[in-house]
């Protein structure tokens, strides 16, 4: 499982495949709260539920996304590490990649550690890892319009609108602007200082070995 040894490193900021207990500790972080429970940020609604539930759903969702892995259809998600503790999770994802070289991304900050532009960080690091890494085109990302954090975050790092739709949330319909980066784009916001490391071994299991 080569994806165990891949590292994404931006300052004090690392990425990695999650083990048993950094695991333990993203449950633990969900379990806690990761937004506001007036609003619901997710196009999926997986934060709906009782705490015990989320921190459950949340190991749940890393193991059927390492078990259902094929380098045509792969969903990446690595936790974010700061200072030795586990602050969020940022993911990526992609169908056919080796032919349409485009990836998606979501992530998730533990409340505590808002506000602080780790956020950003992780975002670069992912963006990094596809485009210089991998060889993307294009990253796609997306966010409802009382989430001004999550869209501060795309156009600091070059994102265009792209559209919007329309979810079905809570019961109400709420739209959702969808965003869209190109290697243009990330060209001219590239964020510096950022390393990988273990990718050669990877890179088969992206569908581009």
């Amino acid at each position: 499982w080569p994806l165990a040894g891949l590292r994404l490193r931006v300052g004090q900021l690392e990425l990695r495949l999650p083990d048993a207990a950094d695991l333990a500790e993203l449950a633990a972080l969900a379990e806690l709260g990761v937004h506001d429970p007036a609003v619901q940020p997710f196009g999926e609604p997986w934060t709906d539920v009782a705490p015990a539930a989320r921190a459950l759903s949340t190991m749940q969702y890393h193991w059927s996304c390492w078990a259902s892995w094929q380098p045509a259809n792969w969903s990446l998600n690595l936790v974010a590490v700061a200072d030795g503790a586990v602050v969020g999770m940022q993911g990526m994802g992609a169908r056919d990649f080796a032919v349409m070289r485009e990836v998606s991304t979501g992530s998730w900050l533990g409340r505590q550690h808002q506000g602080q532009g780790i956020g950003t960080q992780m975002r670069a690091a992912v963006l990094t890892l596809a485009f210089d890494g991998l060889g993307a085109e294009h990253a796609t990302s997306g966010a409802f319009l009382d989430n001004p954090a999550s869209l501060a975050v795309s156009r600091k790092l070059g994102y265009r609108d792209d559209g919007a739709e329309r979810r079905l949330i809570r019961g109400k319909p709420q739209e959702m602007r969808r965003l869209r980066l190109d290697r243009a784009s990330w060209d001219g916001h590239r964020q510096p200082g950022i390393a990988i490391e273990g990718l050669a071994d990877c890179l088969a299991s992206f569908g581009v070995g």
